[in-house]
Order: structure tokens, then C-alpha cells, then sequence
């Protein structure tokens, strides 16, 4: 953790920590363990009914008299895994939602736990590529793996098929934003786990899922297990307010606040929905900004569409440079954020929702 000259953690409040810890676990989908026991020691205390299910979602439930309320937020992040080795040593890897242009010269972990082993992301250098090759990117399938290995037995010794790879990337603090990987969505984890210290008028569950990365099929199994009326997700989101792009192409921005989801590639938001956390944010004077269209989806897709239909809200927190070894988002947008999940609860604006159904 690397929190620059006189930074501390405790300055940015608890969610700050809780942040810098979760950023730093390892987690790509299918190996969440180390995020969800740290999530299952944190709940400890809180006198919540705390479960698993088959698949490795983490269910914490605080019972109350209202509707099932489910508020979501997944556990993994985008990574690798090894899929062969070369007769020199070097790996070959499968990876999903990671641009393969950010790739060469990453440093890696392979494996979890004490024995996992450093790598390097390589590729040819650029002394050794063909004019062709300089002008386009590389695709994975030309890079590979090196952990040090002399040969394919010593590589399969060490690194065996489907062994988790990723990215070394310590959290830092810039400023006002936080640098690392895992934002998203580490960031809705320690919204959701700060919203779990508090009771609020509903039968509330919030859900840590898994693989949400690999299309959203932890959320499918806890919309089975929990059966919610409705549902909020909290998301680590794409901001492109980056040089060259006008404001209308904008999906969000970093420092402007929550971001509300309008529509994505899974979801088109209900406007009763939308319309009850606008205005809860004006209410309460939080920061917000629309969410609009982007490629991709998150896991409201697979709640909304479960067992007959559940109205699900979006809120997120910008980050630049998503799913990339290095994104950026706002302590304050996170703030934001959880503000506004906040207070949609305790003032009980599922009622706006569930009481207008059709609109």
C-alpha cells in the first residue's frame, strides 16, 4: 500500500481503509477467497446473518419489516488465467474485459496465497518488430507469461493450468483520487460493507458476489437465493473525461459525483427508479451525475430479468482507466456514492418504486 509522503489511510475515514485493503487482495473471478474472508471478518461483529452459497457469494442479512431489499456489489476483478506452457518456459494465458494494449512490461502474480510467484507480461521487443507489427497492437495471444522458468517442465511445476494471474499493483492515493487496480469493484464492497453497519425499515441483504466479470452468473444464483422486490448495485464505473472527447460522449465523469445508471448494455433502467435516486441526491445535496449508455453491463442485468422481474437501480463510482492494472476514481464520488445509497434507504424510497409499478 503505498499512500505517498504523510498519507495515511485513517485520513479518508474508514472507507478509505477498507479500500486500500480490499485493492490490495487478489480476486479475479472463479478465485474471490481472499476478498470474501476479508469481507467475512469485517461482518463479523455486525450481528448479521452471515452465509455462502454454492457458487461463493456472501450473503449478509439484517432482517427488518419492509420488502427484501438487495443491495449488491461483486468481489472479483479482471485477471488471467494460465492456459499452457512453451517449450522455453513462458506461459500462455486467457484473460476477458482487459485491453490487451496495456499488457507488456505488467508486472504479475501467479498463484494466490505464500507461494505465488512473480512474473512479467512479455512481448517482442520493439528493436525486434517488423514495421507492420509496430503500427498495430498486439493482440494476447502474442504475449505470454515469464516467472524466471528454463523450461516447460520447470514452468508446469511451477505454474500449473487454470492458476489465477494478477496484476501487481499497489493502491496509492493522488491527491483526492485513489490509483490501483480492482476499483471495481472493490469501491461498491466498501460501500455495501459500510451500508451493513446500519439498519434501515426493510428486510435488507446485501450480497458480495462472484464472477460478475464473467457475465454476471453469481448475481444470477443470489437473485435465486434471496428472491429481492428490488435491488441496488453498486458499481465501480467507465469515466471517459479524457483529452479529445466532447461532453456529449461523456459516460461519466471523475469529481462530478455518484454516477445514476440511465442504460447499458444489459439494463435499461426504469425511470421510476431513476427518478427516486435524482431525487434523493437533490434532497440530500449529493453530488450526481447520469450514468449514460456504455458498452458492457453489470449485475443488475441478470437481477432485473430474475424471477419475474425486479427493479433494479445503479449507482456508481467513476474510474478512469477501468479494468486496466492502474484506475483512477474520486474518495469523493465514493463518498458520494454511498451518501446516496444511504439515504434512498432511510428514507425508504423503495415505496416510490414499488407503489408505481408500469412507470
Amino acid at each position: 500500500m503505498d499512500l505517498g509522503p504523510g498519507r495515511s489511510p485513517s485520513k479518508g475515514g474508514p472507507m478509505l481503509e477498507g479500500l486500500m485493503a480490499l485493492c490490495a487482495l487478489p480476486g479475479i473471478s472463479g478465485h474471490e477467497g481472499p476478498v470474501r474472508a476479508y469481507l467475512k471478518e469485517a461482518l463479523s461483529p455486525l450481528g448479521l446473518e452471515v452465509f455462502t452459497d454454492p457458487m461463493g457469494n456472501l450473503y449478509a442479512h439484517r432482517p427488518g419489516p419492509g420488502p427484501r431489499v438487495m443491495v449488491a456489489a461483486h468481489m472479483d476483478e479482471v485477471g488471467m488465467v494460465v492456459r499452457g506452457h512453451r517449450e522455453d518456459g513462458t506461459l500462455a494465458y486467457a484473460a476477458a474485459g482487459i485491453d490487451c494494449r496495456v499488457m507488456p512490461g505488467k508486472r504479475v502474480w501467479v498463484g494466490l496465497g505464500p507461494h505465488a510467484l512473480p512474473g512479467v507480461i512479455g512481448c517482442k521487443a520493439i528493436h525486434l518488430q517488423t514495421d507492420e507489427e509496430f503500427k498495430t497492437r498486439i493482440p494476447h495471444e502474442a504475449l505470454y507469461l515469464d516467472i524466471g522458468a528454463g523450461s516447460r517442465e520447470e514452468a508446469m511445476a511451477k505454474a500449473p493450468v487454470g492458476a489465477p494471474v494478477w496484476f501487481q499493483s499497489a493502491p496509492m492515493v493522488l491527491g483526492d483520487l485513489v490509483c490501483s487496480k480492482a476499483l471495481d469493484d472493490r469501491l461498491g464492497c466498501v460501500i455495501l460493507l459500510q451500508l451493513l453497519q446500519e439498519s434501515f425499515a426493510c428486510d435488507f441483504y446485501g450480497v458480495f458476489t462472484v464472477q460478475e466479470e464473467l457475465g454476471t452468473r453469481g448475481a444470477m444464483a443470489a437473485t435465486a437465493q434471496v428472491a429481492p422486490q428490488l435491488a441496488l448495485v453498486l458499481e465501480g464505473t467507465t469515466a471517459n473525461d479524457l483529452p479529445g472527447l466532447r461532453p456529449d460522449q461523456m459516460v461519466t465523469q471523475v469529481g462530478k459525483g455518484a454516477a445514476i445508471t440511465l442504460m447499458d448494455g444489459r439494463t435499461l433502467a426504469l425511470p421510476r427508479m431513476v427518478n427516486a435516486l435524482f431525487q434523493t441526491a437533490k434532497a440530500h445535496n449529493i453530488p450526481h451525475q447520469p450514468r449514460r449508455g456504455a458498452r458492457g453491463g453489470t449485475d443488475g442485468g441478470a437481477i432485473h430479468q430474475g424471477l419475474g422481474g425486479c427493479p433494479v437501480g445503479g449507482i456508481s463510482v467513476p474510474c478512469r482507466y477501468i479494468h486496466s492494472p492502474n484506475s483512477l476514481c474520486s474518495l469523493g464520488d465514493m463518498e458520494a456514492a454511498y451518501q446516496l445509497a444511504r439515504h434512498f434507504l432511510l428514507d425508504e424510497m423503495w415505496k416510490e418504486v414499488l407503489h408505481h409499478a408500469g412507470t
